[in-house]
């Protein structure tokens, strides 16, 4: 006799291109390649990039909190930062009230940055062929997979 938990996993297929994992990445990498040479103009990498559309909608920002909103760990985020630094594009600074606390904000060099990726959006959502309301149901279901999933992982810490 097979136990619940058996019969349930027997349901399922270990076939590759049947797994969600496998489909959640391999379009996010035919994404981000779509991504690579419309911010190799800008002289950019697509978490550069990711971080400063964060700046872009809200400048002058702990650490911390950008890293929250982008869901990136410190010490993924940190080099990233020190990149985008160097090349001119923000400033970290330690907060006055806390020394612990650092500020991430937008030179003008980076501010600038945003009127010429403007155009990206659009040619990335044309790239990917998808009509509009298709577009909004499949980020909806995403963030919805995205929420239901962290939440789950925090259950399980």
């Amino acid at each position: 006799m097979t136990s619940q938990p058996e019969a349930a996993a027997e349901e399922f297929s270990l076939l590759l291109d049947d797994q969600m994992c496998f489909a959640l990445y391999a379009a996010s990498r035919a994404v981000t390649a779509l991504y690579r040479p419309l911010l190799e103009e800008l002289g950019l990498t697509y978490p550069q990039y990711l971080v400063l559309l964060a700046l872009w909608e809200d400048d002058d920002v702990p650490v911390k909190a950008l890293g929250a909103g982008l869901q990136l760990d410190y010490g993924t985020l940190t080099p990233l930062l020190k990149r985008l630094e160097t090349a001119g594009l923000l400033r970290r600074d330690r907060a006055a009230d806390d020394e612990r606390t650092v500020r991430i904000t937008l030179t003008d060099k980076g501010a600038a940055l945003r009127e010429r990726a403007r155009s990206i959006p659009a040619a990335i959502g044309d790239a990917m062929g998808l009509e509009p309301e298709e577009f909004e149901r499949t980020r909806a279901s995403l963030r919805r997979l995205t929420a239901n999933v962290s939440a789950r992982t925090a259950s399980l810490r």
